[in-house]
């Protein structure tokens, strides 16, 4: 016997089966549109754009046509290549300097020309200062400066060098002074020594020049010395005791000895004798004669500064 199921009989009818998905069936293509018809079917949106890009294009080619136009045109005139870019601004602000340079220039040097070559600044008085025994006319004619010469012409050595080859004047200094003098400064020597020539008293400066044969001043000492002169060492030593006196002591002395650089005496107007020596501290021997002076004596000796006697 078989035993009855709980299973449900089974229906009568298969169920239908499964239809598989796929594309939908395409619409049918529209047929093309007629010539007529095209703007329609375009589109206003696409035919703005195709508008746009055919404009583009045909500027592009105007554009291409007009630089190639221009580059032919160059190259005949013979102005091929990159055109000229404008001058920077440092560039014009140097050349306008050059030009106010150049221009002031040229003013400066004609105005120099014309004061060369023309008498409008020309010397018309000469001022001499430091006169003494030296007259006017003396420097006047040494300078040799003519009146009516341009002021830049006079070479201010030149006459400083010829007023200088008077005796008695050391130095001498020109000036120009615009717009029409000439002022020439002098120095003239003075004498410090004498001595006797059979032609005269010479008067010697503290450089030892020989530089006037006249009667000495009052009080001047003489110097007795073999060959006095500037190259003169003997006489060199004696006159650099001199100066280094003080002027009371030196106001004293009536005649200096030098027969030699290491010999040197000075003999007062009283007739005291003083033995310096040599030249060594010179500047210690002349403080210490100065003391020593007060003291009564006839010979003074200063060779040793640090040991003077009183005889």
């Amino acid at each position: 016997m078989t035993e009855p199921t709980d299973a449900e009989p089974k229906p009568d009818t298969e169920p239908p089966p499964a239809v598989e998905s796929g594309p939908e069936p395409a619409e049918p293509e529209a047929p093309p549109a007629a010539d007529g018809d095209a703007e329609d079917f375009e589109g206003p949106r696409r035919r703005a754009r195709r508008e746009r890009e055919e404009r583009r294009a045909a500027q592009a080619r105007a554009t291409a046509i007009e630089e190639a136009r221009r580059a032919a045109k160059r190259k005949v005139d013979g102005r091929v290549g990159v055109p000229a870019k404008p001058p920077a601004r440092g560039l014009i602000r140097g050349l306008k300097v050059l030009l106010w340079t150049t221009g002031i220039s040229i003013v400066v040097v004609g105005l120099g020309l014309v004061l060369y070559f023309t008498p409008i600044m020309s010397v018309r008085s000469t001022v001499i200062t430091g006169l003494g025994a030296v007259t006017q006319q003396e420097v006047e004619q040494a300078a040799a400066v003519a009146p009516g010469t341009p002021l830049l012409q006079v070479d201010t050595d030149a006459v400083a060098e010829r007023v200088a080859t008077i005796r008695r004047i050391a130095s001498a200094r020109v000036q120009r002074e615009y717009p029409s003098t000439l002022r020439i400064t002098v120095a003239e020597r003075i004498p410090l020594v004498v001595k006797d020539y059979p032609d005269g008293p010479h008067l010697f400066d503290r450089d030892g020049v020989d530089f006037a044969t006249a009667p000495p001043p009052p009080g001047l000492p003489y110097l007795d010395a073999e060959a006095p002169g500037p190259n003169d060492d003997p006489t060199k030593a004696a006159l650099q005791v001199l100066t280094a006196l003080s002027p009371e002591v030196a106001g004293q002395v009536s005649r200096i000895a030098a027969p030699s650089v290491a010999a040197i005496t000075l003999t007062l107007n009283d007739g005291r004798e003083v033995i310096w020596g040599t030249t060594d501290r010179t500047d210690d021997k002349a403080m210490t004669l100065g003391a020593l002076l007060t003291q009564p004596g006839r010979t003074y000796d200063v060779s040793s500064p640090d040991l003077p006697t009183v005889k």
